[in-house]
């Protein structure tokens, strides 16, 4: 296995395609991808529709598979508010990869059987594939296409993004192959000697301690430990410091610890979702997840410094447990980090280089990054979700 990245910023993309490929093929010993991910920033959206053809010309891949992007990433570089293309490509012995394309409209219900899922994305749940996802965030539900697909192949991994650049319907691009999408989601199930290592930093630190949720109704919880939730949330605040209760009003966010059963919960093994609303007369907070009682939660906060450190936590704990030899990435951040969380390009990729190594790292700044948190695959935002590849087999 055999990973290379390319990344252009100059405005003519001709160019940047060209530089871009040279790199490519230099870099594999010009020998033919049999996998290029390509990610493309809108200033570039006049021309999405050849990108596909020129790159499988030139570089004679096997299979493409990207997006547009609002900024992209590559070579160890975040390119942002300026026109950018970047390319990972990767040479892979004993890998088979089926790609597919979905529309809403062909989604199974929620209660449809593995089996069409299966049918749906072209896979079999026993070859165990690993998934690389794109979706397009006006023209498909990405979250229940995530849940879908995490019961049919509850033992795959799947990593991925929600497509940028466009603001609204049809201004997104989906590249498959040779082919261009407006709609839908893209894919590729990988079989076989690869395996995708998921490193998901959702960039929070746990504030006040962790609580029951007593009362709550879908989305709302009306109380936690037996008292109303805003009242157990104003004793919160009135014990942070100044600078944290001035987070609390923008960086707010609740967590909710994926196992249950363990004694001391710290950063990183909450899911964590955002508070949309509050009820002031009942004292419930709205949340985006359906909460149930007897869940286990904990406010937090996020700021630049609490992100950085989580990122550095979750990829020491990776580097620390893996005994995989991994030998290139990709990385699905979040359009509200890079320059505008850290005030500078280049932070998350600059700490992925100091703990993991210096690995072919693509990928782009998302609507909405898809990885999994304690084995099940969520739709997350101000998160950085990496897929580290490398064999499945010494």
């Amino acid at each position: 296995m055999e990973w290379a990245s390319a990344v252009s910023n100059k405005e003519n993309l001709e160019e940047s395609l060209n530089l871009c490929c040279e790199i490519i093929h230099d870099s594999l010993g010009m020998r033919d991808p049999d996998l290029v991910t390509v990610f493309v920033s809108y200033h570039h959206s006049g021309l999405y529709d050849v990108i596909p053809s020129k790159i499988a010309e030139r570089l004679n891949s096997k299979h493409i598979i990207g997006c547009s992007a609002g900024g992209v990433i590559g070579s160890g570089i975040e390119i942002e508010n300026q026109p950018g293309i970047s390319m990972t490509a990767g040479i892979l012995p004993g890998v088979e990869l089926q790609p597919f394309h979905i529309l809403q409209e062909q989604m199974p219900d929620m209660d449809a059987g593995p089996e069409q899922w299966e049918s749906l994305v072209k896979n079999d749940s026993h070859d165990n594939p690993e998934f690389i996802l794109l979706t397009d965030p006006f023209t498909i539900p990405s979250d229940e296409l995530i849940r879908g697909l995490d019961y049919a192949f509850d033992r795959s991994t799947k990593i991925g993004g929600m497509a940028s650049g466009g603001r609204a319907k049809g201004q997104n691009a989906l590249f498959l192959d040779q082919a261009i999408f407006r709609e839908g989601a893209v894919g590729l199930g990988l079989k076989g000697d690869i395996l995708i290592n998921p490193v998901v930093a959702q960039g929070c630190r746990p504030v006040g301690k962790p609580l029951h949720v007593t009362k709550s109704f879908e989305n709302i919880v009306f109380e936690l430990d037996g008292y109303p939730t805003l009242d157990v949330l104003k004793g919160i605040y009135q014990a942070l410091n100044e600078r944290d209760q001035g987070l609390v009003g923008q960086s707010l966010f609740l967590g909710i610890l994926m196992d249950e059963f363990q004694d001391s919960p710290v950063m990183g093994d909450f899911l964590i979702r955002n508070i949309v609303g509050l009820d002031p007369k009942a004292g419930g907070l709205a949340i985006g997840e359906v909460m149930r009682e007897g869940q286990i939660v904990q406010f937090h906060l996020r700021d630049a410094q609490t992100s950085s450190d989580d990122l550095s936590a979750m990829l020491s704990q990776f580097r620390n447990r893996s005994a995989t030899q991994y030998k290139g990435a990709l990385l699905f951040s979040c359009l509200g980090r890079g320059s505008y969380l850290y005030g500078k390009s280049n932070h998350d990729v600059e700490i992925f280089r100091q703990i993991v190594g210096d690995i072919p790292l693509g990928g782009f700044f998302c609507n909405g990054e898809i990885g999994p948190v304690a084995g099940t695959t969520y739709l997350h935002g101000y998160t950085s979700a990496f897929g580290i590849f490398g064999p499945k087999y010494d």
